[in-house]
């Protein structure tokens, strides 16, 4: 076989692990995510206990579960006290986010 071969399949080895890295890292990780609305439904609520706070900072994080339509993916993110109290299961809107940072919640009201 000639090496032209070889050198090819190592070329586009290296070129799909770049764009998997990128691809992971900007959609999963958030870096130089773009800003993002989506409709979802709010699955679930959860307040988590940390451990080792100290005094002034919050001893729980918040977090709500969604996902996008009857199908879609589920996802899960860190909100903020205000926004755990305002938001119930079943609780339908537009979900802004970068990544994985959640920005903002606008319920849509029947």
């Amino acid at each position: 076989m000639p090496i032209s071969i070889f050198f090819a399949i190592a070329l586009l080895c290296l070129l799909a692990g770049w764009v998997f890295i990128n691809f992971y890292r900007r959609h999963m990780q958030g870096e130089d995510a773009p800003e993002q609305s989506v409709d979802v439904i709010v699955l679930d609520k959860q307040a988590i206990e940390t451990e080792n706070t100290r005094p002034g900072e919050e001893d729980q994080e918040y977090w709500i579960y969604v996902q996008r339509g009857r199908v879609g993916p589920k996802r899960e993110f860190q909100v903020g006290i205000h926004y755990f109290h305002a938001l119930n299961p079943g609780d339908k809107g537009t979900l802004t986010y970068q990544g994985d940072k959640f920005l903002h919640f606008a319920i849509k009201r029947p």
